[in-house]
């Protein structure tokens, strides 16, 4: 019995670690703030951010155009083409995204048998620990900024999409020795270009580009070298996250889906480096601290890179 009991544990044990590489002290700060209801309710005013900031910064291009001009996120264009066969399409297309993150936190946190209770005083500490892990990104950009010879800007920040123009991108890379922001293909007084426009799009990438190459890649990385080829669950980790901050990196200068090249961002190997170090550094946090802390990361980095910018280097 005392054998079968230990092996329950172990099993246990073994199951919550394929998500999370370290299981916090029960209703602690951190076991709390790692729970998918948790992410649902602090990305909740980021995801509605997102949204309306969209539609009013391109309020003119979308009357004019019929939605076709629309600047998105790459990764949320990916989740409206994914949808669309569902019904999501049209003026509807809009909703797909947003509803696939609720959704499938919903269904984690379902599965996950975690508690339902959310305390409100731990949103602030939430968004502050966002906001220190995204420092040492920023003092990364800024050190292969002064150690860079290069001319070109080392850019990392946002994929984001013309629906008729391919992909385009927006950066917050590091040049001459300051973080820069610029949007390819629009001046600064073209929608899209302003510091505004990249603070909204630089929260949809932290939320959309997390949920595909982070909360979604690597759970499928997971099932397929750890269940399905019977690799050990280190093994399994450190594929799946080199394998998708490769791919986060890479998808910054190809549209998977399409193939098209982003010409306004060629292939330059210090910016893949970057990239790719980013993505694994976002990787560990999202196994170690969970989806919200994880896109929150993400989308204050891009805001403290925009207002840097704009502040001090503009």
């Amino acid at each position: 019995m005392g054998k079968a009991k230990k092996a329950n544990r172990t099993e246990t044990k073994y199951k919550s670690s394929t998500s999370q590489l370290f299981n916090f002290v029960q209703d602690s700060y951190l076991e709390r703030t790692s729970r998918p209801i948790y992410a649902i309710i602090f990305l909740l005013p980021f995801i509605i951010f997102y949204e309306l900031g969209t539609f009013h910064i391109n309020t003119d291009v979308l009357d004019q155009s019929q939605l076709h001009w629309q600047i998105r996120v790459l990764a949320f264009v990916w989740l409206q083409n994914l949808l669309e066969p569902l019904g999501f399409g049209g003026k509807f297309a809009w909703a797909a995204p947003p509803l696939a993150v609720i959704v499938i936190l919903l269904s984690l946190q379902i599965t996950s048998g975690k508690q339902w209770r959310f305390w409100l005083g731990d949103i602030f500490p939430m968004a502050v620990e966002c906001i220190l892990l995204a420092v040492p990104l920023i003092v990364l950009t800024l050190f292969l900024s002064s150690a860079s010879s290069q001319s070109n800007p080392d850019q990392f920040d946002n994929s984001t999409t013309n629906a008729q123009n391919g992909p385009l991108t927006i950066c917050s890379s590091v040049a001459d020795n300051s973080l820069s922001s610029l949007t390819a293909g629009a001046d600064s007084d073209e929608p899209g270009g302003s510091p505004l426009a990249k603070i909204v799009t630089g929260i949809g990438a932290g939320i959309y580009e997390e949920l595909v190459f982070r909360l979604i890649l690597i759970c499928l990385l997971m099932l397929l070298f750890q269940d399905a080829l019977r690799l050990t669950h280190k093994n399994s980790v450190v594929l799946s996250f080199l394998i998708s901050a490769a791919l986060f990196s890479a998808h910054h200068h190809i549209d998977f889906f399409s193939g098209q090249i982003n010409s306004t961002d060629p292939f330059n190997l210090t910016k893949f480096a970057f990239r790719t170090i980013a993505g694994i550094y976002f990787a560990v946090i999202f196994a170690l601290r969970g989806f919200g802390i994880t896109a929150g990361t993400h989308a204050f980095y891009n805001i403290i890179a925009v207002s840097i910018t704009t502040r001090f280097f503009q």
